[in-house]
C-alpha cells in the first residue's frame, strides 16, 4: 500500500511564448501514460544489386507522449470546465508573439507532476487534443470532460555551426524521406520555413515539390540560406 503526503496535482505550464494563459492544473491526475519515440533510415536503391543496401540512419523522430485527463467541475456551483477544454485547443495555435514575428510557433510546454522525474527535461507542443464531454448541468452547462493529448517533442539541439571551408562538399548533408519537405527542412534547420528556397538554390534544385524520397542535399549555413533565398548568389 502505498502511503505520502496529499496528491500532487499534475499540470501543463507554459515555458516558451505568450498565450492567453500560462498553466492548466488537472482535476484529476492521469492514470496512466504512453510515451513513443522512433528513426527514420533510408536504404538507397542499388539497381543490378543481388542484395538490399544497409540502411543509413536520416536521424531521430521527435518522442511522443500520450495522456488521457480529466476536469470535473460537479461539486463547485457555477462553475463548467469548458475554459480548460479550450485552453488545450488554444495551445495548438500559434503565439501571438510568434506571429508578429513571421515565424508561427505554438508555445512551448512543460509537464510537472510532484516529484516524478520522468519528463522533468522534456519540452513539447501539444498535438492533438480529443475532447468528451460526459456530464451536464440541468441547464447544459458541461461540468465534466476526458481528454486525450498528445504530447510531440522540442528537441535541444546544439547551434549548427559554420564551415570553414566555402566548398560544398564542407556542409552538412541529409537524405530526404517522404514526409520531407524543403520548408520543413528550412523549418527544422533554421526556424524558417521560407528559407526553403535557399536549400533549393543551394542545390541547384529546380522544382521543390518534385524532389523524391531518398535524394540526398546539402544544408547551406543560415547567412547562406538567407542570402540565397533573396537571390543574392
Amino acid at each position: 500500500m502505498l502511503t505520502g503526503g496529499p496528491l500532487k496535482k499534475a499540470l501543463l505550464t507554459v515555458v516558451d511564448g505568450d498565450p492567453a494563459i500560462m498553466k492548466l492544473v488537472f482535476t484529476y491526475n492521469p492514470a496512466e501514460i504512453t510515451t513513443s519515440k522512433s528513426a527514420s533510415w533510408n536504404r538507397p536503391q542499388a539497381r543490378g544489386a543481388s542484395s538490399a543496401n544497409r540502411p543509413e540512419f536520416a536521424g531521430p523522430g521527435p518522442q511522443n507522449v500520450q495522456m488521457e485527463i480529466t476536469f470535473d467541475a460537479w461539486d463547485t456551483p457555477d462553475a463548467d470546465v469548458t475554459a480548460s477544454v479550450k485552453t488545450l485547443f488554444s495551445w495548438t495555435t500559434p503565439t501571438p508573439n510568434s506571429i508578429k514575428r513571421r515565424l508561427p510557433r505554438p508555445p512551448m510546454l512543460g509537464f510537472e507532476w510532484g516529484s516524478n522525474t520522468i519528463f522533468a527535461d522534456y519540452r513539447c507542443f501539444l498535438k492533438t487534443v480529443q475532447a468528451r464531454y460526459t456530464l451536464f448541468r440541468p441547464d447544459g452547462t458541461p461540468i465534466r470532460a476526458t481528454c486525450q493529448i498528445t504530447l510531440e517533442e522540442i528537441p535541444e539541439e546544439p547551434k549548427g555551426q559554420n564551415p570553414t571551408s566555402g566548398s560544398r562538399e564542407s556542409r552538412r548533408s541529409l537524405v530526404l524521406d517522404g514526409a520531407d519537405s524543403l520548408a520543413g527542412v528550412a523549418y527544422r534547420e533554421y526556424g524558417d520555413a521560407a528559407l526553403w528556397r535557399g536549400i533549393a538554390a543551394f542545390n541547384e534544385i529546380d522544382d521543390p515539390l518534385r524532389v523524391a524520397a531518398g535524394t540526398r542535399i546539402l544544408v547551406p549555413s543560415l547567412g547562406e540560406a538567407k542570402r540565397l533565398a533573396n537571390g543574392e548568389g
